[in-house]
């Protein structure tokens, strides 16, 4: 075959290298703009599976790349006059050009022609190529040509950053933090040859802005950088790239996404993207090169397996992409957490954390790396954090013990102290009868009190009958009801060290329904109306949850919210005789409360209707009428949808106003989740994916945070506890799967401490062995 590279990075160099080595017999040329051997760019990152997969591809290119390699294991953290470091992370870094000449020169000796000097235009050009590589960078001209085809999706990220070098060894990747009258500055560096290291400072735009760098010179830019970090630089300059620096040195990330990666031209020629002309990964991970040679080592595998002809790329291009296209979002979704740690954290994170828990924010930004990742990788530095994390929670600790998990360790609101971190969520079981909960809640809420959580939050619990999804709903508007509660929660008290909380709602327009195992034709029955029977709805507007399914709500007056106010005071006023130890407000789900907040069910034209403010009056008027009769000794938290998932609803940013406003008004814990307001959410799912609205609120509003969402391990209630992402983690279906869900996790992670019911202590040892062997490999 006749192959064409347009663009010689590493994309293209390695693909034509390894291509001339399994078929000596193809022409490959690799066609670059810069002139032989002349280069940019400072250090590049790889990791140890890239480094394996080169080995068996080609062993000598990367025996010379390893002989450059700069190898570091610490991450060094800089802030506040302080530094902390942890070990294990094990990083290989090369600088770019040194990169580049070697695969150049494997080029040469494999018989790949390289052109140099010469800037492609047009993948026609290359009139009766078979294969058209176009690895021309981020700004491909091959990808704009066709991009109607490729679709790629283009995402320019808010920070500023200039990409720097100095002549200093720096025996970890160093992470400086520095705080200007502006803002927070951050340098990333990290060492890629003997006495080489890179250095990339990085800012949001109103800092750079508000320290005048827009106008700056690139010789001016770099001074400002040399003055704010001379602590971490001890004098030495730093250095640009004359090439690099064309007009500002400070750039913009730019986010690529292409939803087609291959096609064939009018002159018969297969055309495929591959490395930054395809994908982009931000330098908080530094996985762009890493992504570009495996690009091309998939494509080879591809055509190895399918045949080095013609008439086989196809199957094989439609093969790599598929393949690539799941490993690289994968990564690239790992980037962008990182990216936007980055982005925010000098808004949210640098001020009101402690460098330990900074520290631990900052290394688990990506959510690639966990609690326990973190133990296998420096056992010694996170054992000192969790017992830093424990001393904060109150917990005494004993010289040689091991302190606790920060799942494990105590929370307090108000008077109310739960034992560990752990919630299990208020689920929805629809087997009340006219409201009143019997013998299948207590059985129901005392399994999961006996399980080992902290807390345990019985379901949406209505005020009145209108109130209610389903007919099996539970409720709080009759005494008959309270006295049922009130024999649950006597029960848990009695028997488990638990607290125990009711939710407190208002079905709104998503009211009278079926329970989800009365659906017809094998449906399920959730959010379809009642056959018979029904009752009539209310919301912020005249507005079906479900067009054409749902029956259409009234539009409440203000007497009517009168009613439902009182409603809500006097289930409290229940909730509270029967002992409750908590009390929370259900404003999400697109439940009546929720219908007032967001602007996609709420059309009023009144004083309840318009901006957030008004949205919001109506339900503050609920929470201060509940604030008023519960008891002071106890909590209230509040659980609201921080994002709506549809174009035009609430976002995070209204989420954080939102939680503001009850904070004022006395809410002492926003529980987050999101979506179920509006039928064509989009929503984002993936393990811990609701988690970055606790954190946001966490820290702008300052007030506690309870996560939700995929959160299934106790690897990830530590991992969200100890990054101060929230305060408490509630936990749903898994204990649906297992009501001792919390004693299971806390014997699988090796912590013995947490107490089991005494009829079941007996099952504590074996099941603890058990977990240890299986860990032990036994």
């Amino acid at each position: 075959m006749k192959i064409v590279c347009i663009g010689g990075g590493p994309a293209g160099l390695y693909f034509g290298l390894l291509m001339k080595k399994r078929q000596p017999g193809h022409e490959v040329v690799v066609v670059e703009r810069n002139r032989p051997y002349d280069t940019f760019g400072w250090g590049v990152v790889f990791s140890d599976a890239t480094l394996d997969n080169m080995r068996a591809c080609d062993a000598e290119t990367a025996a010379a790349i390893e002989a450059e390699f700069a190898h570091w294991d610490d991450i060094e953290l800089r802030i506040k006059q302080r530094r902390i470091r942890s070990g294990g992370h094990g990083f290989v870094g090369i600088g770019r050009k040194k990169l580049l000449n070697i695969l150049q020169q494997r080029c040469e000796q494999l018989g790949v022609e390289l052109r140099f000097d010469t800037d492609v235009e047009s993948d026609l050009d290359f009139q009766g190529a078979d294969l058209i590589v176009a690895s021309d960078g981020i700004n491909s001209r091959i990808r704009s040509r066709y991009a109607e085809h490729f679709q790629p999706e283009l995402i320019t990220r808010p920070n500023r950053y200039i990409w720097l070098g100095v002549k200093r060894r720096f025996e970890a990747f160093t992470f400086d933090f520095q705080k200007t009258e502006h803002g927070w500055f951050q340098a990333h560096i990290y060492q890629f040859d003997a006495d080489t290291s890179t250095c990339i400072v990085e800012c949001p735009e109103a800092v750079w802005l508000a320290h005048g760098l827009d106008r700056a010179s690139p010789e001016e830019s770099i001074a400002f950088c040399e003055r704010l970090f001379a602590d971490t630089l001890e004098g030495a300059p730093l250095m640009s790239n004359a090439r690099h620096l064309r007009g500002s040195a400070w750039l913009n990330f730019q986010r690529v996404v292409c939803g087609q990666w291959w096609l064939q031209n009018t002159a018969g020629a297969q055309v495929v993207l591959m490395g930054d002309a395809v994908h982009t990964a931000h330098f908080a991970i530094g996985s762009g090169t890493k992504l570009a040679i495996e690009d091309a080592i998939e494509l080879v595998a591809q055509l190895d397996r399918h045949g080095h002809t013609r008439e086989a790329l196809p199957a094989a291009l439609t093969e790599y992409q598929a393949l690539r296209r799941v490993e690289t979002l994968r990564l690239q979704n790992a980037a962008w957490n990182a990216m936007e740690w980055f982005e925010v954290c000098g808004q949210r994170y640098c001020d009101p954390l402690e460098p330990e828990q900074f520290m631990y924010s900052m290394l688990t930004r990506s959510q690639r790396i966990s609690h326990e990742n973190l133990r296998l990788r420096d056992r010694a530095w996170l054992q000192g954090y969790e017992a830093w994390f424990a001393q904060g929670a109150g917990v005494p600790l004993i010289e040689g013990n091991r302190p606790p998990p920060p799942m494990f360790t105590p929370f307090t609101l108000r008077g109310l102290t739960l034992k560990n971190r752990v919630v299990v969520s208020p689920m929805a079981q629809y087997r009340a009868e006219d409201g009143v909960v019997g013998d299948y809640h207590l059985v129901h809420l005392g399994a999961r009190a006996q399980g080992g959580a902290g807390l345990v939050m019985a379901e949406m619990t209505c005020v009145s009958p209108d109130a209610r999804i389903t007919p099996g709903c539970p409720g709080l508007w009759t005494d008959e009801q309270g006295a049922a509660w009130q024999r649950i929660v006597a029960w848990v008290h009695a028997n488990t060290d638990a607290k125990i909380g009711v939710q407190l709602g208002h079905a709104g327009p998503k009211g009278s329904t079926r329970r989800p195992w009365d659906g017809e034709g094998g449906r399920d029955g959730s959010d379809r109306p009642l056959a018979s029977g029904n009752w009539p709805l209310w919301a912020a507007s005249a507005q079906p949850y479900w067009p054409g399914v749902s029956d259409t709500p009234r539009a409440m007056t203000p007497a009517q919210m009168e009613r439902v106010a009182q409603d809500f005071i006097a289930a409290a006023e229940r909730a509270a005789q029967a002992g409750f130890d908590w009390l929370e407000l259900h404003c999400a789900h697109g439940y009546l409360l929720s219908s007032f907040l967001s602007p996609l069910t709420n059309q009023r034209q009144d004083d309840y209707g318009g901006s957030l403010e008004n949205r919001l009056r109506f339900p503050l008027y609920v929470f201060h009428g509940l604030r008023a009769v519960w008891p002071a000794h106890l909590p209230i938290s509040v659980r609201i949808s921080a994002h709506d998932w549809v174009a035009g609803g609430i976002t995070p940013a209204d989420a954080t106003r939102i939680a503001q406003a009850f904070k004022a008004a006395g809410a002492d814990l926003i529980d987050c989740s999101s979506g179920q307001v509006h039928r064509d959410q989009k929503p984002v799912y993936g393990r811990m994916y609701q988690t970055p609205f606790a954190d946001r609120i966490r820290q702008e509003v300052g007030i506690a945070t309870m996560a939700v969402g995929a959160i299934s391990e106790a690897d990830h209630v530590n991992t969200i506890i100890a990054a101060g992402r929230a305060d408490l983690c509630a936990i749903g279906r898994p204990h649906l799967a297992n009501p001792a869900w919390t004693l299971l996790e806390a014997a699988r992670i090796g912590w013995k401490a947490l107490d089991w019911p005494a009829p079941y202590r007996s099952a504590k040892p074996q099941l603890e062995a058990g977990f240890a062997r299986a860990g032990a490999g036994a």
